[in-house]
């Protein structure tokens, strides 16, 4: 009688679809790494405060006017925050990469969003409502003040761009606009031989800066050229040894 070959695989199946609730506190703690994660109020008080919703690429989120009723965290995938003019010109504000929290401010302030959103590829967001926004910042020790800080240099930062894009040079702003990447997009610390990858392409660094392609790929070419920069595809890559922390 022959043998079977359909012996039980030792293979692990994959593994189980993540809670809004485990969501969460996985986005939380890359944000405010500061907070003891411990302490995070209990996913199941937050049932029905938190969701997890898929979007096709092309898909708008929210859009610009829109009132805001919850904030979001990005779980995989990529969005582009975008603003339209009164002329009809689109600029392009930011691609939010995972684990980034956005929509904070309209949502904070109880205004409608000042700019929309949609994703650049497949992508999964978490919705955070107002209940469960209440609940982390009366039952979270430190949420609020780490709330404020983000505000804060988000602020910052916004300012910094705005005073370049009037201001400053352009090899000045291309500096400000590395240095707001490598707040926001770093892929990690830098490697022993002081190099720090950003997830970001030159045409994201060139709206970051507001400036021309052409300006940007002369600058990078520069960069490039003295050491300070290298370039791969869909990544940058910074010499930032001896380089003060954005």
């Amino acid at each position: 009688m022959p043998l079977s070959n359909s012996a039980p695989s030792d293979r692990p199946g994959p593994p189980p679809p993540l809670s809004a609730g485990d969501a969460l506190r996985a986005l939380m703690c890359a944000n405010f790494p500061e907070l003891d994660g411990a302490l995070m109020p209990d996913p199941d008080l937050l049932q029905g405060g938190v969701s997890l919703r898929r979007l096709a690429r092309g898909r708008t989120l929210f859009a610009q006017g829109q009132p805001a009723l919850a904030f979001y965290g990005l779980v995989a995938g990529e969005v582009e925050a975008r603003f339209t003019g009164l002329d009809g010109t689109v600029s392009v504000l930011e691609h939010v990469q995972a684990p980034r929290l956005f929509g904070l401010a309209a949502f904070a302030a109880g205004q409608a969003a000042s700019y929309e959103t949609l994703a650049t590829q497949s992508s999964q967001v978490l919705v955070i409502g107002p209940a469960a926004y209440k609940l982390l910042m009366d039952r979270w020790p430190g949420f609020a003040r780490a709330l404020m800080a983000e505000f804060a240099r988000r602020y910052d930062g916004t300012l910094r761009l705005l005073e370049a894009s009037r201001h400053r040079s352009a090899p000045e702003r291309f500096a400000l606009a590395l240095a707001q990447l490598r707040r926001d997009r770093a892929a990690g610390p830098p490697d022993a031989q002081g190099w720090q990858t950003l997830r970001a392409t030159q045409s994201e660094l060139a709206a970051v800066a507001n400036l021309s392609r052409q300006t940007v790929n002369q600058l990078l070419q520069q960069a490039q050229a003295e050491g300070r920069l290298r370039c791969s595809y869909g990544q940058l890559h910074l010499q930032v040894r001896g380089a003060a922390s954005p």
